[in-house]
Parts: structure tokens; sequence; C-alpha cells
């Protein structure tokens, strides 16, 4: 049995990252490989760094394309070969009319959940305008929302199975920058990073709308690093690059924005 207490010390998501740790010690007992739902951004960076420490289990995580945001973790113990392969997910199609009733991604989300799921069972969802939407859900329940899911917003939709390489991904668009700052603060770098006043920021990050490293940080004045990941809900992302110290004692800091 992992040391359970111990590795929930300190933990955020401590009911997600507790059934986590139940599923790892089934694989343990099994000698099988389990799989967890799906987790969010922040549960599955504190699900990785509490599985670091650990020998007895691997972990490898997917959520059907590369820059997923929502993911399954598969998990074995370390003996047994393990790749994302092991990660069992299925696609789907939601397909209808949306010309005249513009569909978000919280009307599909709505619909989905409106059919009596919970949202751990649900991945990403890919909104494609007009046409519907894909979403990305456990195997087991393909065959129940192909026959619950007719309908989102006012219009009546036809939800099957695809396969996972017909999901329509977006690649992020990049964009590189530098800024010179008098600090490493979260709202000078971010303000920088997504172009808009520091003002702004600050009203965003008091608000709870920007994380780094996929946790919620509340304060303007936090320091930010080389490589941290700064989030804003519907803005994007903005990755920390280089930090160099200008002759005036000044930072020099590379972002790259990814929308």
């Amino acid at each position: 049995m992992l040391p359970r207490e111990d590795l929930l010390k300190q933990v955020e998501n401590r009911e997600t990252i507790a059934r986590v740790i139940d599923r790892a010690d089934q694989a343990i007992k099994t000698w099988e490989v389990v799989t967890t739902d799906f987790l969010s951004p922040p549960e599955l960076a504190e699900a990785q760094k509490t599985f670091s420490q650990l020998t007895e289990v691997h972990i490898v995580s997917w959520g059907g394309y590369p820059q997923a945001e929502r993911q399954r973790l598969a998990i074995a113990r370390s003996e047994i070969p393990l790749d994302s392969t092991q990660v069992k997910l299925a696609a789907l199609e939601i397909a209808g009319n949306f010309l005249f009733d513009p569909a978000t991604h919280r009307d599909f989300l709505g619909a989905l959940l409106g059919t009596g799921i919970v949202r751990d069972k649900v991945g990403d969802i890919i909104v494609l305008g007009e046409r519907g939407g894909q979403a990305i859900a456990v195997p087991e329940l393909v065959d129940f929302l192909t026959a619950s899911l007719t309908q989102v917003r006012s219009v009546p939709v036809k939800t099957r199975r695809i396969e996972l390489s017909e999901l329509k991904i977006r690649e992020p668009k990049k964009k590189e920058l530098v800024t010179v700052e008098a600090s490493m603060r979260l709202d000078a770098i971010a303000s920088a990073g997504f172009g808009m006043s520091r003002s702004k920021m600050a009203d965003l990050i008091s608000a709870g709308d920007v994380r780094v490293n996929w946790k919620d940080i509340s304060s303007a004045s936090y320091a930010v690093k080389s490589a941290d990941l700064i989030a804003v809900s519907g803005k994007g992302r903005v990755e920390v690059g280089e930090v160099m110290i200008t002759k005036k004692d000044r930072y020099r800091v590379q972002l790259t924005r990814f929308v």
C-alpha cells in the first residue's frame, strides 16, 4: 500500500489525488494497468508531482491529442511497460446545423452533463462552429451518449463514435515576444505577455482568472520564473522563457504566447 497520508500532505486537490492513489494501490495489488477518470490541468499537474516521489508505480497521461487539457492517467507497477496507447479514450462527433443558433463550449458541455453523466467522464470538447462539435469521453459511455445526446441548445444533433484521428484539432498559434520589467511580478509579466494593462491584469488575478502552472494565484505580486506557464481564462497561455538581467538591473524576459 502507498503512504497515502504522506502523499496527501499539502495537496490542494485532495479528493481527486486520493482517488488516484486508490487506483495506484489497485494497480500494485492486481499487477494490471488501471486508468483514472479525466483530470483537469491543475489536478493532472498535482498528480504528476505526487507520483514523481514514488518508485513502486509509474504513470502516463493522455487526452487524445498533444495539446489536450483534460487527460486520463494510466497507472501500473514500475515493472510493467506503459505508454499512452493504454489510456483508453473514445471520440464522439456531435453533428447538427448550428448556423442560426451557434453553440459554445459551455453549451456542448451542458448538453453532455444533461444526459446524467459527471464531468470526470468527459475530456476536451472541440467546437466546430455551424457543423457542431466533437468530444472525448470514457469508452464505456459511448453507447449511452450516442443514444441520449440528441439536442444541444435548440438544435437536434446526431451523436456517433469517431476515431481519435478524426478529431479536428487546431494547432495553437505562437507569438514570441520580449519584455523588460523592473521585477518578475505576475501582474507585470502577464500583462506584457497578454498585451493588456497592468491594472486590468491585476483585476483578473484578484478575480481568480489567472493560474501559474495550473495553480490559482490571487496575488499580483507573486514572483514568476523561467519555465512557468501562465494561463488566463479565455485568453490562452503564456510560457516564460529565458530571463536575463540587464546592465540597469532590470529583467529581460522572453515570452511565448499560445492562442
